[in-house]
């Protein structure tokens, strides 16, 4: 089969994408396909497409290493005369040369039903969930009043545009500490916890500068999980510790700052509650094929809250999802081989 793997683009996430694509990439060519890694952003210089596609049995053609900062963006768009058009010359070429698509995107266009949505209008077949899934689940606002509705706990926030949070307004409607973020990010990235006002002008300023509408969220202190799904099925739970500060961008993806417990350790009764809530709440943001559902759990009440949800999570050495494939006995190679070999169904509203 003919895989074009899509990642890169133009998100803070990109380092992250272009890591996850990598490792997808080198993963379906040990198992016998063609592959091809396409930037989302760059495209291609080629004249023939075949010309991109590695052929089956190439070793570990791709390599990147994520830098512990999150890309300049701006910097990347003056590379390139300027251009910011998000998707680069040939991409839907390539695509369309393909029998399918692996999404290794990560972030805004690749998360929010973008690329979804411009590959539906091409008939191009793609992992992962579609447009609506992505953009519901993207939408941290969204999700969590879909999540409070269906009677989830979820963390009482507010959301609203960086000149009308003050720090006199959050204190009194969600209180001190509080978790202050982009409401379509992932990887961390914009992400502060805020204990004092000093820390609360540094964390909007930093959340702000993604140009996005700004959540605060009360700070709910307690275990760090996670919930993997693949094809309806809830993997191994994992529990998230970070040895230092909170699971950032940096503690994410720079090994040996983050210890991940899978299974993690809880109560046998808690362990499928938490895996039932996920799978629900997957369902309830239309979410389909693959994800990742977060929460906090307190182990004292026996209560979990959702925080969010996660559409195309990441699939790099450190990543949650493996991990937890691997405790369930799928290697990287195999997990990677049945979500690209399965035909995503229609959704049907």
């Amino acid at each position: 089969m003919k895989i074009t793997v899509l990642g890169g683009g133009l998100s803070p996430e990109r380092d992250v994408s272009l890591k996850s694509a990598s490792l997808i990439a080198n993963a379906l060519l040990s198992k016998g396909h063609e592959v091809a890694l396409v930037d989302l952003y760059d495209g291609i210089e080629n004249n023939d497409p075949c010309e991109t596609f590695f052929r089956r049995g190439t070793v570990n053609p791709f390599s990147y290493n994520i830098p512990e900062t999150e890309p300049d963006l701006e910097e990347i768009i003056r590379q390139h005369g300027g251009r910011k058009s998000w998707v680069g010359p040939r991409v839907i070429e390539m695509c369309q040369f393909a029998d399918r698509v692996f999404l290794g995107l990560h972030g805004s266009h690749g998360e929010n039903g973008q690329v979804q949505a411009l590959l539906d209008a091409f008939d191009i077949q793609y992992t992962g969930c579609d447009y609506l899934g992505c953009a519901i689940a993207m939408d941290k606002d969204l999700s969590k009043s879909l999540a409070r509705a269906a009677g989830y706990l979820t963390a009482d926030w507010i959301v609203d545009v960086p000149e009308k949070l003050t720090f006199e307004r959050v204190s009194a409607e969600i209180g001190i500490p509080c978790v202050v973020k982009p409401i379509g990010n992932g990887s961390s990235c914009g992400v502060s916890i805020v204990k004092s006002q000093d820390e609360f002008e540094a964390a909007i300023d930093y959340a702000a500068s993604y140009h996005q509408r700004i959540l605060i969220e009360k700070y709910i202190k307690a275990r760090e999980i996670t919930i993997s799904i693949v094809n309806d099925k809830a993997l191994p739970v994992t529990e998230i510790i970070p040895h230092e500060g909170f699971y950032d961008y940096k503690n994410k993806y720079q090994d040996g700052l983050t210890t991940h417990v899978c299974p993690a350790q809880i109560e046998e009764e808690d362990y499928k509650k938490c895996q039932k809530m996920a799978l629900k709440i997957f369902k309830l943001l239309r979410m389909t094929q693959y994800g990742r559902v977060d929460m906090m759990y307190d182990d004292a009440k026996h209560e979990f809250w959702f925080i969010e949800a996660n559409n195309l999570p990441g699939m790099t050495n450190a990543s949650l999802l493996p991990e937890a494939a691997k405790a369930a006995g799928v290697s990287y190679e195999d997990l990677v081989e049945s979500l690209v070999m399965e035909t995503r169904k229609e959704q049907v509203y």
